[in-house]
Formats: C-alpha cells, sequence, structure tokens
C-alpha cells in the first residue's frame, strides 16, 4: 500500500524531460515538491546533486530513502507502485513499453539535438541542423502512422504519451515542427495539452523554474 506521509521531491528545470515526472505525478492526484535545478547555471554539476544522479541530467525523484534518476526509469516506477495507467493485459503493457523506448532512445535524443542546433548552438551549422530536424519530423510521422491506429501511444493514455508530449511541444516552440502535416499526431497533441493535470503541472514548473 502506497504511503503518503511524505511529499516526493521531483529535482527538475523547465525542459522536456523535466516536465514529465511532474505530469504524471498530477496525473496521480499526489502533492509534491518541485525542487529547481537551473541548468543554465550549472546547478546539476554541484556535487550534491552529482551524488543522485551521476550522469548531472534532470529529473530525479525522491520517494522516503529511495532516490531515482531517467525520467524513463522513474514514470515505471510511479505506474509500479501507484498500480494506475499499467494494463493487465501482457500485450498491451509491452506496447506501452514500447512506445516508452521509442521516445528515450529516439524521440528525446533527436528532438534534443533538433532543438539545440536551430535554437541554442553558437554558430548555424547546416549539416547538423538539417539533419536533426530531418530525423525528429521522420520520427514524427512514425508517430502519424502509429496514432492513426490508435488514439494514444500504447492505446489507452499512459506514461508513453507522458513521456513523449513535452518533447512534440518543444518541437513547436523552436518552430521546425508543423503539426499541420501530421493531423492524428496534432489530434493527439491537443486532447493531452487539454487534461487539466497536464496544465497543472506546467503550470507549476514554471512557477517555480524561474
Amino acid at each position: 500500500m502506497w504511503c503518503y506521509t511524505l511529499l516526493m521531491k521531483v529535482y527538475t528545470w523547465k525542459t522536456p524531460n523535466g516536465y514529465k515526472v511532474p505530469i504524471m505525478l498530477d496525473e496521480l492526484g499526489l502533492e509534491y515538491e518541485i525542487v529547481p535545478i537551473d541548468i543554465q547555471k550549472g546547478a546539476q554539476m554541484t556535487p550534491e546533486f552529482l551524488a543522485m544522479n551521476p550522469n548531472h541530467k534532470i529529473p530525479v525523484l525522491v520517494d522516503s530513502d529511495l532516490t531515482i534518476f531517467e525520467s524513463g526509469a522513474i514514470l515505471i516506477y510511479l505506474v509500479e507502485k501507484s498500480g494506475k495507467f499499467q494494463p493487465k493485459d501482457l500485450k498491451e503493457k509491452y506496447s506501452i513499453m514500447e512506445w516508452l523506448m521509442f521516445q528515450m532512445a529516439s524521440v528525446g535524443p533527436m528532438f534534443g539535438q533538433a532543438n539545440h542546433f536551430v535554437k541554442y548552438a553558437p554558430e548555424r551549422i547546416e549539416y547538423a541542423t538539417k539533419r536533426y530536424v530531418d530525423e525528429s519530423n521522420r520520427l514524427l510521422g512514425v508517430l502519424e502512422t502509429r496514432l492513426s491506429q490508435v488514439p494514444y501511444l500504447g492505446g489507452e493514455y499512459g506514461i508513453a504519451d507522458i513521456a513523449t508530449w513535452p518533447w512534440i511541444r518543444a518541437g513547436q516552440n523552436v518552430g521546425y515542427v508543423d503539426l499541420s502535416k501530421f493531423p492524428n499526431a496534432k489530434k493527439w497533441y491537443e486532447a493531452i495539452e487539454g487534461r487539466d493535470a497536464v496544465k497543472r503541472a506546467l503550470q507549476k514548473v514554471d512557477e517555480v523554474c524561474k
């Protein structure tokens, strides 16, 4: 049985990866504390943070005496601990896991590189920019095909969607993603954008991580 006596702490920042865990916690209806880790000022490089995550990346979840890094691992932990967003059918369960791994292995890394070369690189490198923008849009095409078959990546709304949605949001904000070209992905995106838990989590992170 889940003990609710202690607030979980989420060490995070306002990045695509940083929004995932707060969204999940709000979807579960849990109270939690956000601890801002300003990655623009190198807060993720301190010895204190390094002790929680040897890869000095956000987010990190602290639940009582348990510390977990890597957003995918945290989402799986929250599913298993809460018993929610976890289908009993084995095929459905691993469909969600497939698409979660797709985000972790493909969407996150490629969109992350596209974001960097489009918005943050100190000089424009056409080859790198085109490579990562093209690959990000190819991956969006994969999502489009999947979402022409089912309303959510795992069939039902779950952690694969929670993990992927912030990256599509970032691609739109940076300007290299045009969802009008991907109508099924656009419908999926807007459905998640309209969820109350998603709105709450975004607001909480943005208010704390200034």
